[in-house]
């Protein structure tokens, strides 16, 4: 026995639990990096220095104050927390101070003198109750785990604040982009009416046909629907952003006249130096590690396991004499449980555990998979946004300078009214299209806080 006892330790000494290795990411070693956007300092997760218009700052802050669904998830984080802290506490001997009294009657037909008889005891004693010696680090493995698991648990909540902020951000652009193109729709729509009455009184006095005036008509009626439709679409976007701000934003519903302003620049770099320290990505790798931990439990199933009560007090026939001389008492029971035939539940628990360790390997270089597109689709987008929107501001130019010549020859009675109202419809829809695309590029460099992880 004492042969075996050094081996005993040894193995004691050894860790079930798998090295935790990080997966080589599965994406290339650099971004298929646009021609248009050239590296630039991070942010570290500053979204104030990252978004610097000042009405968007402070819907930022209400949301994170107020956003329902991330206050449902910083409890999530307090009770993973929680249940680390009591996976942490298996680790250690659970202590209690007992006082008891047990007083029991035996009627005279079951004692061996014929007579009743009646006893009584009192007890006062602190106890350990069914301690487990954790040799094999099963206990310590499911502590491991619990700590992975709540770490995962607080990545998530911080991946999902980027994701808030990411979508106020979007939704304000959203917000913006309806309320331009409401404002332009409404200026155009007066326009319009001008010129409706202008075509009736000239056709009234057969200087211009019903034709004319059934196309002035027809133009200001578009531009009726157009600007209800917008206006629509602007009272949903409203409803969207006080949603997610989780509280009244109705000092904010008229400040959407302040334009896009600046975009901010966007920092890239490696997928290494980037994605590795996305929150979503930290996650998995949490659970990857916890994978880990409970393969460890599942090994140190297979061992014995060693569990103790200890009892240490007093004990007297009288509460009296309970702390008196000679009233000592103690209890001390060590169980050994050797697993000799489960039918192979331990094999079957440790498979299961290696098959979600995979599971964990999987779904990490998933993320990753994940986090590189997104960030590639929206660098791809940003450049190609940049570009568009450039050619089309040349387009509104050359449109508003054609419908400047438009209304020099119609004054002059060179051009027909109906050539007018085709350039004055031309540049009206260039404007909304530059006001759409500056607001989708807008929406790239939101998308980029939250895949780059903070930027």
């Amino acid at each position: 026995m004492n042969k075996s006892l050094p081996l005993i330790l040894l193995i004691a000494g050894c860790s079930f639990i798998p090295p935790h290795e990080r997966p080589a990411a599965p994406v290339p070693q650099a971004w298929p990096l646009p021609s248009a956007v050239s590296p630039a300092p991070g942010f570290n997760g500053d979204w104030r220095a990252f978004f610097t218009d000042p009405a968007l700052q402070r819907l930022i802050g209400l949301a994170l104050e107020h956003n329902r669904d991330l206050m449902i998830a910083i409890a999530r984080v307090e009770e993973a927390r929680a249940q680390a802290g009591l996976a942490r506490a298996d680790r250690f001997p659970t202590v209690d101070v007992g006082l008891q009294e047990q007083a029991a009657r035996v009627p005279g037909s079951l004692t061996s003198s014929g007579r009743p008889t009646h006893n009584r005891r009192f007890d006062a004693n602190l106890s350990m109750t069914a301690f487990e010696l954790d040799f094999w680090g099963r206990v310590k493995s499911l502590d491991e785990a619990a700590r992975a698991n709540f770490l995962a648990s607080d990545y998530a909540r911080q991946a999902f604040e980027l994701s808030l902020i990411s979508d106020v951000a979007s939704a304000y652009y959203s917000l913006i982009e309806l309320a331009t193109r409401s404002r332009l729709t409404a200026a155009t729509l007066k326009n319009r009416a001008e010129n409706r009455r202008l075509i009736e009184r000239r056709r009234d006095v057969g200087l211009a046909t019903d034709l004319d005036f059934l196309a002035a008509d027809g133009a200001y009626q578009a531009a009726a629907a157009e600007l209800a439709n917008l206006e629509r679409q602007q009272a949903a976007a409203a409803n969207a952003l006080r949603l997610l701000v989780g509280s009244d934003i109705g000092a904010f519903l008229d400040g959407p006249a302040l334009g896009f302003g600046a975009l901010p620049e966007v920092p890239v770099g490696l997928p290494s130096e980037v994605l590795l320290r996305r929150p979503d990505v930290l996650a998995a790798e949490q659970k990857l590690i916890a994978a880990n931990a409970n393969i460890g439990a599942a090994r140190a199933a297979f061992f014995p396991k060693i569990v103790l009560t200890v009892l240490a007090g007093s004990a007297s026939p009288a509460l009296s004499g309970l702390f008196g001389g000679g009233s000592g008492a103690w209890s001390f029971v060590p169980v050994l449980k050797w697993p000799l035939f489960d039918a192979g539940r331990n094999a079957a628990n440790e498979d299961i555990a290696a098959a979600r360790q995979h599971i964990a390997v999987a779904e990490y270089e998933k993320t990753i998979q994940q986090a590189f597109r997104e960030v590639a689709d929206l660098l791809a987008a940003r450049e190609h946004y940049a570009q568009q929107l450039e050619a089309l501001v040349q387009a509104e130019a050359a449109q508003a300078e054609r419908l400047r010549r438009v209304e020099a020859r119609q004054r002059a009675g060179v051009s027909s009214y109906l050539e007018l109202l085709d350039a004055q419809r031309e540049l009206f829809a260039a404007q909304q299209a530059v006001i759409s695309v500056r607001r989708a590029l807008a929406a790239t460099a939101a998308g980029l806080f939250k895949a780059t992880g903070g930027a």
